[in-house]
């Protein structure tokens, strides 16, 4: 059966309106920004400037359900289920406290996270710069009643199943710094062979070409306009033509600053870990020029990818570092000439073709890797809700037919109810 929140609660009471102050005493006021991933953030929460018996009035005891009721945030709740310090409510914020002989606290924070329930939220909430769903209409929303037991029986079904999907979880979240430590570790074991030859870096090289210092619009070049590349075109791995900004409509760059396919780029100025970040252009951009921070290395075409992957092995980041210059962190140069310095192992062409398709098919894995770890973390999103809904649809734990049906209990307690409110409704009266 279905009922509504009004006749499974002893109170559904609006928050606290007061002013409050990062230091003091007494009460904390809890708003919903102070709570996060479940929690509610004690060092975050202020003070509320109201003591006394109203304040009483509003204090938050375990088993309290909050419900966002306005704004950004409306729909949101939160089950209190431990309190550290005594506190209240902000005024924009509902209590819901279960009458337990009929809806369990937890079973009714795992309803407000359903797909019925927002549906129910979204189709009633009025206002568009700031939704509202008021304490009426959050009294009259609807939800599924079953006996209690089997309340007990689906909330303790949810726990171990969303336990098992946390931990799930908490090992995809490993995966990206997986994929990172993969990668260090194939560059590293490229170059680690101390049996090759040795070369400078600069008796490889034909020439090194920038561009120049000009000032541009600060966005990317429209149809028929010039551009010149940013250092961050080069930074993560891949040249990204789309990081550029227009160059002046009367200047016309020297030709042999054109960015074409095949160039090797590396940035000569970026943060300590981003310069001398390298790319290879796969596709040549149209009317896209080098920069002053941005450089080409010339040379051989057999060796452009042999020394891209060194660039970006952690010998090859340790003498870029350690050759650039700068007495600011957020800023730190390598020059033309320090480039050339570079060392690096320079095996037979064969050797460095073989090593390299073996790099990059480590890589392939590892990106492939993460592409399937980021698809089961969408599905377990999914999972969340699929769960759910079998829940509150009375599918995901069996029905006993021993257990005392709700609206048995219900119709108990509103004979229970009855005198109380006749009471109320004759004092009133008087």
């Amino acid at each position: 059966m279905r009922s509504n929140l009004q006749e499974c609660s002893q109170t559904i009471q609006y928050g606290l309106t007061c002013t409050s102050s990062r230091s003091g005493e007494g009460y904390r006021y809890v708003r919903i920004t102070d709570i996060q991933n479940g929690q509610i953030r004690w060092e975050d929460v202020p003070f509320a400037d109201e003591t006394g018996a109203k304040a009483a009035a509003y204090e938050l005891a375990p088993g309290d359900i909050l419900f966002a009721r306005t704004g950004g945030t409306v729909g949101k709740s939160f089950l209190v289920d431990r309190l550290e310090l005594p506190a209240v409510f902000a005024s924009y914020l509902i209590r819901l406290q279960c009458d337990q002989g009929i809806l369990l606290p937890e079973f009714a924070a795992k309803f407000l996270q359903s797909a019925d329930y927002w549906r129910q939220i979204f189709e009633g909430a009025t206002g568009t710069g700031q939704p509202n769903f008021n304490g009426t209409k959050l009294a009259n929303l609807s939800l599924p009643l079953p006996p209690l037991a089997e309340q007990r029986r689906i909330v303790a079904k949810l726990d171990a199943l969303f336990a098992r999907l946390a931990r799930a979880r908490a090992e995809l979240d490993r995966v990206p710094a997986l994929k990172r430590q993969l990668k260090r570790q194939a560059l590293a074991a490229c170059f680690e062979n101390a049996d090759w030859d040795q070369k400078d870096l600069g008796s490889l090289l034909h020439g090194i070409e920038a561009g120049k210092n000009m000032r541009c619009d600060e966005r990317p070049p429209r149809e028929g306009e010039l551009g010149v590349v940013k250092v961050s075109a080069v930074t993560w791995g891949q040249f990204d033509p789309t990081e550029s900004k227009t160059l002046p409509s009367d200047y016309s760059p020297p030709e042999k600053a054109r960015i074409r396919s095949g160039d090797l780029l590396i940035s000569r100025a970026n943060t300590l870990e981003l310069v001398g970040a390298v790319a290879l252009v796969d596709e040549g951009p149209k009317g896209l020029y080098l920069s002053d921070k941005i450089l080409r290395l010339v040379l051989d075409q057999d060796a452009k990818k042999w020394v891209l992957w060194f660039l970006r092995s952690p010998l090859g980041r340790r003498q870029i570092e350690s050759l650039a210059t700068g007495n600011q962190l957020s800023m730190r140069n390598i020059s033309q000439d320090a480039l050339r310095r570079i060392r690096l192992p320079f095996p037979p062409s064969e050797v460095r073709h073989e090593l390299i398709q073996k790099l990059e098919a480590s890589f392939a894995r590892a990106d492939r890797f993460e592409a399937k770890a980021t698809r089961a973390r969408a599905l377990l999103e999914r999972l969340d809700a699929a769960i759910l809904t079998k829940a509150f649809r009375g599918e995901l734990v069996p029905q006993d037919p021993t257990d005392e049906p709700a609206s048995v209990l219900l119709e108990r307690i509103r004979a229970q109810r009855a005198p109380a409110a006749k009471s109320k409704r004759g004092r009133r009266g008087q």
